[in-house]
């Protein structure tokens, strides 16, 4: 990205910016490449310090607070919260109604992360809205907007310019200091909270849990996922300081699910949810996973919140746009000779769920995993994971600046496995080694975080598909 936007200033004669000003999209992708971006920056150059909202609050002020023109969802968590918003997004769009969705990180195009109606902001729109924002941004000179920020600036214009019905925003990292914590939203979700980001959330469940609770506002009904004991006295306790009602499913919600497989429709969860205004029996959950049946208990906490403040919702309706969810990058196969699978899994309890969805949904002799994470992710839990999982494991790199390296990610798996492993240095000479040691009946399984994804999704498009040795 960083190089992108150098080649963007060296062009800006011919392709439309002149003295600072965005005329086109890929002007737009420099100007956002040029701020400060935490989602990239290496090791040691995120002081918890550079974290605040009064930033945001500023930007927002010289832009005419958007986000107050239009009605919002706040999803925070650790795990399953881009799944679970998603999935609201997916409800309400098929009740006929205008739903803005924005989330986080992006695959293979930014654009992905501001969409209407399952559909990406348009170049030019993105580009005229980038322009606005960047010159706000230079009232701020002292004090500018990061990457995220002015993304999710931009977000915020364009969702209040289309004049949507309801948006979904995820949160970004944590809860409390994220850039999307200037809305007073309908309702508030918490997906699972784990151990994730701790050199910016806290080093324990209980500070991470205090974090995400910072979206907590007087009034707004919250629903959360079933969370362990530390955590659920952690959000409680905020909860009541705020005086705003929460809701367990499992407890306030009642929510039960089942993995089953039939002749017809394969290997699935189906859940039982009852809330005051619904009341669902045997649905099945769109997306591959246990851990998707509590995703979708809590979305449709989330729609439940949403009738009794005023939005007219079908039941019908809900089921027909839960079955339409799909979203790249989680459990994806993309491509079927030998089978490849993605899932952008990048903690522990991330990576369990993983490998228990493709022990229960794929039929495998075997299964060779690909794995490269970033250095300040729990590591050590991660492999302790794959330990018990894969067949056979290869360590490589993705192309994200923090990515560990796999030379060390191969000796602290030893530790854990005693078994043997193999490193590559880049992901396509991973998936040289592995190609050659599959069957049809294997599986490859690429995880460890969205970049190791979107690095796959960029190479197997582009690449021929290769048939196993033994058959070729």
């Amino acid at each position: 990205m960083a190089r992108s936007a150098t080649l963007d200033r060296r062009r800006s004669g011919r392709s439309g910016r002149n003295n600072g000003v965005i005329r086109t999209y890929r002007n737009a992708v420099a100007f956002l490449d040029s701020l400060t971006n935490y989602e990239n920056l290496p090791l040691g150059r995120r002081a918890p310090q550079s974290f605040k909202l009064a930033r945001m609050i500023r930007l927002m002020a010289e832009l005419k607070n958007p986000h107050r023109a239009f009605r919002s969802a706040h999803v925070a968590g650790t795990k399953g919260k881009g799944s679970t918003a998603t999935m609201i997004a997916s409800m309400l769009q098929a009740n006929g109604l205008e739903v803005g969705l924005y989330t986080s990180p992006h695959l293979l195009d930014v654009r992905e992360r501001i969409t209407i109606n399952g559909r990406m902001i348009s170049e030019p729109e993105f580009a005229r809205l980038t322009a606005r924002v960047a010159q706000a941004a230079r009232r701020l000179r002292n004090d500018p907007p990061t990457f995220f920020e002015a993304l999710t600036a931009v977000a915020f214009l364009y969702f209040a310019r289309r004049e949507v019905d309801l948006a979904v925003l995820e949160v970004g990292l944590g809860g409390r200091l994220d850039a999307t914590n200037v809305v007073r939203p309908e309702v508030c979700a918490v997906t699972s909270i784990s151990l994730d980001h701790m050199q910016q959330l806290g080093a324990t469940l209980a500070e991470i849990a205090e974090e995400k609770a910072g979206i907590f506002k007087e009034g707004v009904p919250v629903v959360s996922a079933p969370q362990a004991t530390e955590i659920k006295k952690v959000l409680r306790r905020v909860a009541q300081k705020v005086r705003c009602p929460l809701l367990f499913s499992g407890e306030e919600i009642e929510f039960s699910s089942r993995f089953e497989s039939s002749r017809t429709t394969g290997p699935h969860t189906q859940i039982c949810v009852t809330t005051p205004t619904s009341h669902f029996e045997h649905l099945p959950v769109p997306l591959m996973g246990e851990h998707q049946a509590t995703n979708c208990a809590v979305a449709l906490g989330v729609i439940d919140q949403l009738k009794t403040r005023g939005y007219r919702i079908d039941d019908e309706a809900v089921v027909a746009g839960l079955a339409a969810v799909r979203i790249p990058g989680r459990m994806e196969i993309i491509r079927e000779n030998p089978r490849v699978l993605v899932d952008c899994a990048h903690n522990a309890a991330s990576v369990e769920a993983v490998m228990r969805a493709i022990g229960q949904n794929i039929a495998l002799d075997s299964m060779v995993v690909i794995f490269g994470c970033n250095a300040d992710k729990d590591v050590d839990g991660m492999l302790r994971v794959l330990s018990m999982a894969a067949d056979k494991i290869i360590f490589t790199r993705s192309t994200h600046p923090r990515a560990a390296d796999p030379g060390e990610l191969a000796a602290r798996y030893r530790e854990f496995s005693g078994r043997l492993e193999q490193t590559a240095p880049a992901l396509s000479a991973a998936m040289e080694i592995a190609s050659k040691a599959v069957g049809r009946e294997d599986l490859i399984c690429i995880t460890g975080s969205f970049y190791l994804v979107a690095d796959a999704k960029r190479l197997l498009a582009r690449k021929p598909r290769p048939l196993p040795r033994e058959v070729a």
